[in-house]
């Protein structure tokens, strides 16, 4: 088989068939699933820890850590569970880490500023950009949940073994964050239909 035709069939592969290629060590399934998710998974992340460079070094790690660990999915989940699992709990640990490290620096930035950034003044031009607005002063839980079910797609039940929750706090957590975003979009003058 060419490169070229096995590449087109790595490409035509579940992301199960790859990780248990990746699992025999097959290199070219590895770039195939990061090609297929990488995106996803960096934004994913972004949502989380907000800062750029640090979610592209999560996202490496999370893919560092899949070539590494390929061989222990049991095959319970979807992969993109799996994946976006990793790329969680390396957020998590690195917030818990900045926050640590930067404690003195978050009380200082905690105090509020009362004038727009030129970038919030741009985002405020359009609807979609206070709608993005609205979604970032949800609570940390909330803004998780709407990520989780409206940008990554998961499921209920995905979303409840990803965070380790019941169905129905997943369901709740959602119902609040909607309730919270209407709220939200009332204050900042968005009316729900698009034009």
């Amino acid at each position: 088989m060419s490169p070229l035709a096995s590449e087109r069939a790595r490409e035509g592969d579940s992301d199960e068939d790859l990780l248990r290629k990746i699992a025999d060590g097959e290199r070219a399934a590895m770039q195939t699933l990061f090609a297929r998710h990488q995106v996803r998974v960096f934004r994913f992340v972004f949502q989380m820890v907000r800062d750029e460079a640090l979610a592209e070094d999560i996202t490496s790690d999370t893919f560092l850590d899949i070539w590494r660990q390929a061989d222990r999915f049991q095959f319970r989940s979807r992969v993109t569970t799996w994946i976006l699992g990793i790329a969680r709990f390396k957020a998590l640990a690195a917030r818990r880490k900045r926050r640590e490290d930067s404690a003195e620096e978050e009380e200082i930035a905690s105090v509020a500023d009362s004038a727009d950034t030129p970038e919030l003044s741009a985002q405020k031009a359009s609807k979609a950009g206070q709608l993005t607005a609205c979604i970032g002063r949800l609570s940390e839980v909330h803004r998780e949940i709407v990520d989780l079910v409206y940008y990554q797609e998961l499921s209920i039940k995905e979303i409840a073994a990803l965070l380790g929750i019941p169905d129905n706090t997943v369901k709740t957590r959602m119902f609040h964050a909607r309730k919270r975003l209407s709220e939200l979009m009332a204050e900042a003058g968005i009316d729900r239909g698009w034009p």
